[in-house]
């Protein structure tokens, strides 16, 4: 999902969603008992599964899966600890794989850091989910399972969503402020070219509704841009070469002009104090960079209220920001029940389900061509054919080559560089420095 820096979104992402267990810490420790009495081989086995943003399996917001899984097995229960924020997640679990305790029996995995995942330090650490669990790996996207796979051809994740953008909107605010509202006159506003969504922004601005901004924050508008250019972090090798990426500076530049030019609400996506999305709610902004799993995001956070004043609209650029998988520790309690269930929950079925009520796009081929994805709408965001503007987008998808630290440097770019020229007024130049500088400390080469 899903997934600030590589939240899903999605997802990397992050709305917390309803976290199924309550009492859960951040990845589910798994000391003492925790109600398992596999053990004796008489009473059910509990599954934990460590996730980040809205994945759309729950039994609250979701498509109902871990209840439908339960009926199917009896003898296993499900609890999900859930996080918004998607960095501290993916440190605090690297910190438990490296300790081989407290990890979940399923473990979520934002693209961002697939490729640590993969990499010689970590690949040890997981089950093969091409060899157990009884995925059947050709239902997936090929570059979806090229993503997970390590160098001797172990696949360590089974593909969620990927993450297809748009631009959402909020028809009333630009109503309001003047400008057109159905989402073809919309898209013709900035079609082909970034600088035209800042011209546009321009126009709200100059009539904007008092109190509101055209666009939420900068962070997310450097994460749309960067994810529509062919080159991000990495060079053709996956090697990291941040500095001399088009797409790097692309993004920088568009989101420091939108920072600087006040076309934003100045908010922090997935902050964990609830608010960006609260905004949401209140209506504080017109425009949010759009991944297809950031529709659950605004459905779950600007409420029912706010039903039918969203639409979605096509991006200046396509682009695919963010997408996950579920992968199995081998320091888990139940590593066979758990990819069996990892399997179960990534099946083109359960994709379809997922989408129908979160509007996740699916990283399995058939389903992305099912009519249960090409003729969807999601109801709060009424006629708008949701599916039919995402698969379009996921059909044009050429994935960037990624390197193992891509997770840290876009976290690195965002939270400690355009969020500090955003809210702090930090000069562009020094920001940039800023970043440099940690990037050098941080990540060991």
């Amino acid at each position: 999902m899903h997934s600030s820096s590589s939240r899903r979104g999605r997802r990397a992402a992050i709305a917390a969603v309803a976290v199924v267990a309550t009492g859960t810490t951040l990845l589910t420790g798994c000391g003492g008992d925790n109600g398992d009495t596999s053990a004796r081989g008489t009473e059910k086995i509990t599954l934990r599964i460590g996730t980040f943003g809205s994945f759309g399996y729950d039994d609250e917001t979701g498509a109902k899966l871990y209840a439908a899984y339960e009926r199917l097995h009896p003898h296993i229960e499900i609890e999900e600890s859930n996080v918004s924020d998607g960095q501290k997640y993916w440190d605090t679990l690297k910190l438990r794989l490296s300790q081989n305790s407290g990890v979940a029996d399923i473990q979520a995995i934002e693209v961002g850091y697939v490729a640590e995942a993969t990499g010689a330090a970590m690949a040890d650490k997981w089950v093969d989910l091409g060899k157990q669990g009884g995925a059947n790996l050709d239902d997936f996207l090929d570059w979806k399972v090229k993503q997970a796979t390590t160098g001797d051809g172990r696949v360590i994740g089974l593909g969620t969503d990927i993450g297809p953008m748009a631009i959402c909107y909020n028809k009333d605010l630009f109503a309001r402020a003047g400008l057109p509202t159905t989402r073809e006159e919309v898209a013709a506003l900035w079609a082909g070219d970034w600088s035209k969504f800042l011209a546009t922004g321009e126009r709200y601005k100059a009539a904007a509704p008092a109190g509101t901004a055209f666009h939420d924050s900068a962070s997310g508008l450097f994460n749309a841009v960067v994810s529509s250019d062919p080159v991000q972090y990495a060079n053709a090798n996956g090697e990291l070469d941040w500095e001399n990426s088009p797409g790097v500076k692309k993004a920088w530049d568009t989101a420091v002009r939108a920072a600087q030019d006040g076309l934003t609400a100045k908010l922090r996506q997935f902050d964990e104090k609830g608010t960006w999305n609260a905004a949401f709610k209140n209506s504080k902004f017109a425009t949010v960079a759009c991944p297809s799993w950031m529709t659950g995001i605004i459905k779950d956070q600007a409420g029912p209220a706010n039903q039918g004043t969203w639409d979605i609209a096509s991006p200046p650029v396509a682009g695919n920001w963010g997408g996950s998988f579920l992968a199995v520790p081998k320091a888990g309690k139940h590593t066979a029940e758990a990819a069996e269930l990892a399997a179960w929950l990534t099946a083109p079925e359960q994709h379809a389900k997922v989408f129908a009520v979160n509007g996740n796009i699916p990283s399995s081929r058939d389903t992305l061509a099912s009519s249960a994805v090409q003729e969807a709408k999601l109801p709060y965001f009424g006629d708008t054919p949701v599916g039919k503007i995402f698969s379009s987008a996921a059909a044009g998808i050429t994935p960037a080559a990624i390197s193992r630290y891509d997770g840290q440097v876009k976290t690195f770019l965002t939270d400690n560089g355009i969020l500090d020229v955003e809210q702090r007024g930090t000069e562009p130049a020094k920001a940039w420095e800023n970043v440099r500088k940690l990037v050098a400390d941080k990540i060991d080469r």
